[in-house]
């Protein structure tokens, strides 16, 4: 009762001299230490904001206007009105402004107004604008005058207030309905046109009290009656006809709840009244129907809110659904309506899809989804994925938790090996990058940890790389079995391109799991080949794998990178471009540039070494020019410490530091990871060169993802010694390494492989 007595609305009073709505909220009175004094306050009801913070001043006027509207000037040109919803929210505010002026409270004007003052005009226009509205006498002959009313109070939100308090009272509303059954048997069209005018008014004053007459069961079909004659229109817009026989409601499941029916019959037909009967809103006109929309909105949660509420209707649902002898035309009608039910709840708070989408999960949703997604039925696979993506924006974890349970029983199988499969079968249209994004959003670490497995990231990656990798990347190994790709069309490149997508984003979010990936599967250079394309995309998107990896600045990934020569497609792929100053051109200058500007040595030596003869020739950027000089600048720096070390006589080889006891060399460290790069496997094949048969089967189709899932990795690249980790993290370590750097503790075999590089 409280909350009700207090609510107002804010208005200003504009350059135009027009009130202003600023919102619809709560008031109080209260003490602000920040204006040192009490004060009159309103909070927004939608979201808490504060709307309004005016401190009472002693000599301020305050006027009271019809009971529940208290009006105000602060400074000049800024007119308040604050319009109370009852008239005992309005007293009590009152009473508090009289207290502090020490005013009695039955007086309406707070202090008096001086001749000269020009806020007395103001004050007079606002009793003009909101003063009480007489309405004309419900007549025929009356029609073209109340429609000029209804219409010319729109501007003003006061008398639009005044307009519609008056409507309520007189009955009004039925009183015009009356006189519409007269107009249509008497078929008097002009009087009927009028009524159109009048009811179109009606929704444009935004007011909740008059849509909920107008929406009422027995009024609703003759007020949209009154809508049929449009003046603008040549014939009649027969919208009855259309309710009453057209739009038929199917009941799939029987709800027992009388009150949720007419719910849903009242929801159809205000969207219909928005959407098909009245005029779409203009920019202007943007806020005239949120309380059209505010019924939608709430109706809709209502509804949601009690299904998701009601067992025995979700199990009959998922019952019927999942049912191998439901017939197919019985099955497309659920899933119709479970894909509108679920578009509903979009329109629910964060935490309210969250329980909605708990209890259809709890219910069986996700196996359900699962079998739509693998039908026979393209219709019902749609549906499929666009539920699968609104529940997995809102909580990936339960689709995430499902999966991982759902491999304990069935390996294969497995859901989200069902959505690759998809989305590498789909082809070129919308479902693939949708499906794509979908995949996305449960690989993102971000999101992860959020329900209650706090080990949900660790876990559900170890498990994707596991049982699912293989799965996605199959297109990729299957395209890249040659030095070129076996299949180069659009739809297969478009796939391809979706997978690099995926891939880029692992690199970028999954450090651990897909480093062990990349180079256990020698998977750089099978991304690479695609750089001979036609199609410049994939060509593009190849190129951004790579480009990614470089970004990370990891040494690992360098060492990798440096022995299986993979800057070679690129170099060739910047030739065959010549000088064309194209997107693909700028990105790999840019990816040089990268280089050369984070200083990355072992690339920057590579390159340089191998590339200088066409690095020279490539003179329209400074870009190579600045890789070869750096690279100069590291090899003088290199040879100069080698001939300090040789001029001591190499004494300190192998020397730790006493202050960096506990740790091994970092030196000695790089030295061994060199060794463990160089070394062979026990086939005498380097590690990071992997035989095809391990990758992949001969075959080049990779459709069938089953051929991938049994082949044997190559040998793990991974190296398995653990060095000696510092105890204690001095503080001098960085100047340490600095002196190191500057000759005082080198080894002169480690300087001999440096000057050798």
């Amino acid at each position: 009762m409280a909350s009700t007595r207090r609510r107002v609305k804010l208005y200003t009073l504009n350059e135009d001299r027009q009130w202003d709505d600023r919102g619809t909220g709560h008031v109080s009175s209260s003490y602000v230490e920040r204006l040192q004094g009490m004060s009159i306050m309103v909070r927004s009801e939608e979201d808490g904001s504060i709307l309004l913070e005016s401190k009472i001043q002693p000599h301020t006027a305050y006027q009271k206007q019809q009971e529940t509207l208290i009006v105000w000037s602060e400074g000049e040109n800024y007119d308040l009105a604050l319009s109370f919803q009852e008239k005992a929210g309005c007293d009590e505010i009152w009473e508090k402004i009289c207290q502090i002026q020490g005013k009695d409270p039955s007086v309406t004007i707070t202090q008096d107004i001086p001749e000269d003052d020009d806020s007395e005009e103001r004050f007079e226009e606002v009793l003009d604008s909101t003063g009480p509205i007489e309405l004309p006498a419900c007549e025929l002959s009356k029609l073209d005058e109340i429609a000029e009313l209804f219409n010319s109070v729109l501007p003003s939100p006061i008398r639009r207030e005044k307009l519609a308090l008056a409507i309520e009272q007189d009955n009004y509303i039925r009183k015009m309905l009356d006189l519409f059954h007269i107009c249509e048997d008497l078929e008097n069209l002009e009087g009927l046109h009028h009524l159109y005018d009048i009811f179109k008014s009606l929704f444009y004053m935004n007011k909740q009290s008059l849509l909920e007459i107008m929406l009422a069961e027995d009024l609703v079909f003759d007020v949209v009656g009154c809508l049929e004659y449009d003046p603008g229109k040549t014939s009649r817009q027969r919208h009855r006809l259309f309710l009453k026989e057209s739009a038929n409601f199917r009941e799939i499941i029987p709800i027992t709840n009388t009150d949720i029916i007419n719910k849903i019959h009242q929801t159809y037909r205000v969207q219909y009244i928005f959407d098909a009967i009245l005029p779409p809103p203009t920019v202007f006109d943007e806020n005239s129907f949120s309380a059209m929309n505010s019924v939608i909105l709430f109706n809709r949660v209502e509804i949601v809110t009690h299904l998701q509420e009601d067992e025995k209707f979700l199990a009959d649902m998922f019952l019927q659904l999942t049912d191998e002898d439901t017939l197919e035309d019985r099955r497309k009608l659920l899933v119709n309506f479970l894909k509108e039910l679920v578009g509903i709840s979009g329109h629910l708070q964060l935490h309210q899809k969250d329980e909605f989408f708990k209890a259809l999960s709890n219910h069986g949703l996700l196996p359900a989804l699962e079998m739509l997604l693998i039908s026979d039925c393209e219709e019902q696979r749609l549906a499929s994925v666009e539920m699968f993506s609104q529940m997995v924006d809102t909580c990936p974890y339960l689709v995430r938790d499902f999966v991982m349970k759902e491999a304990q029983t069935q390996e294969e199988d497995m859901l989200i090996n069902h959505m690759i499969d998809y989305m590498i079968c789909d082809g070129d249209t919308g479902n693939a990058y949708q499906l794509s994004q979908l995949i996305r959003t449960l690989l993102d670490p971000e999101n992860m940890a959020l329900g209650a497995n706090k080990m949900e990231k660790s876990e559900f990656l170890s498990f994707f790389y596991k049982h699912s990798m293989h799965v996605l990347t199959a297109p990729l190994f299957a395209t890249t079995c040659d030095d070129k790709p076996s299949k180069d069309d659009y739809v297969n490149n478009v796939t391809l391109g979706h997978i690099l997508e995926l891939l880029t984003f692992c690199v970028e979010h999954h450090t651990y799991h897909i480093k062990n990936y990349v180079i256990s599967k020698d998977l750089l250079r099978r991304v690479l080949v695609l750089m001979k394309s036609q199609h410049k995309f994939l060509v593009l998107n190849s190129l951004r794998f790579l480009r990614r990896i470089v970004g990370l600045k990891d040494e690992f990934y360098n060492r990798y990178i440096v022995k299986g020569q993979l800057f070679d497609p690129v170099i060739s792929a910047f030739k065959e471009n010549g000088q064309r100053y194209n997107l693909l051109n700028s990105a790999i200058v840019e990816l040089f540039e990268f280089i050369r500007v984070e200083d990355m040595k072992s690339l920057c030596s590579h390159v340089c070494a191998k590339y200088t003869p066409f690095f020279k020739e490539v003179t329209y950027v400074s870009t190579f020019k600045g890789l070869l000089q750096r690279n100069d600048q590291e090899q003088d720096r290199k040879q100069q410490n080698n001939r300090i070390l040789d001029n001591r006589g190499g004494f300190n080889h192998g020397i730790i530091h006493v202050n960096s006891r506990f740790r091994r060399d970092a030196r000695a460290l790089e030295e061994e990871e060199e060794t463990w790069f160089d070394q062979e496997d026990e086939n005498g094949e380097e590690a990071v060169v992997m035989e095809q048969s391990d990758l992949l089967n001969d075959e080049h189709v990779f459709k069938n993802r089953k051929g991938f899932a049994n082949e044997k990795p190559p040998p793990s690249l991974i190296n398995n010694k653990r060095p000696l980790i510092g105890l204690v993290d001095y503080p001098d370590d960085e100047e340490e390494e600095d002196l190191e750097d500057d000759n005082t503790s080198s080894s002169p075999a480690k300087r001999v492989r440096l000057s050798s590089s």
